[in-house]
């Protein structure tokens, strides 16, 4: 006995409606797969971007130890004068200038050799989690 034409129809139908729903289901699966994928994507550009940030701030801290120590180049001599270290120690100190986030500035003379010492604290670090960055000066 052959279907008819009649329950061929209806089979057909019933298959069509059952996939409907499984094709939902699937573009549900692949939205929330798509989301996930773009959270990861947002957590990486925030990593990245504090690693900018870092680098930055270690820049920055080069590039003031090498100014004083351009000055001690310059006089010839690692005994700067007081005023002058304490208007560099203000530069650095100052984040809105050229200046680092919670900067301090040190220099160090033993004989003829001098340790310029530059320390910040990133403001998103805890307190006892300090950058630094050490540099020596001989000048004879």
């Amino acid at each position: 006995m052959m279907p008819t034409r009649r329950h061929t129809t209806r089979r057909r139908l019933d298959a069509t409606r059952r996939q409907t729903g499984l094709s939902l289901i699937e573009v549900l699966i692949v939205i929330v797969l798509f989301s996930f994928g773009l959270l990861g994507l947002v957590g990486l550009q925030a990593r990245a971007t504090q690693g900018s940030l870092s680098a930055e701030d270690n820049n920055r801290a080069a590039l003031l130890a090498n100014e004083l120590a351009t000055q001690m180049w310059a006089g010839n001599t690692v005994n700067l004068p007081a005023g002058q270290v304490a208007l560099w120690n203000t530069r650095v100190a100052d984040p809105t200038g050229a200046g680092l986030p919670n900067g301090v500035g040190t220099v160090t003379v033993t004989g003829a050799v001098a340790q310029i010492t530059v320390s910040w604290r990133p403001p998103q670090m805890p307190a006892t989690d300090t950058r630094r960055y050490v540099t020596e000066v001989l000048i004879p």
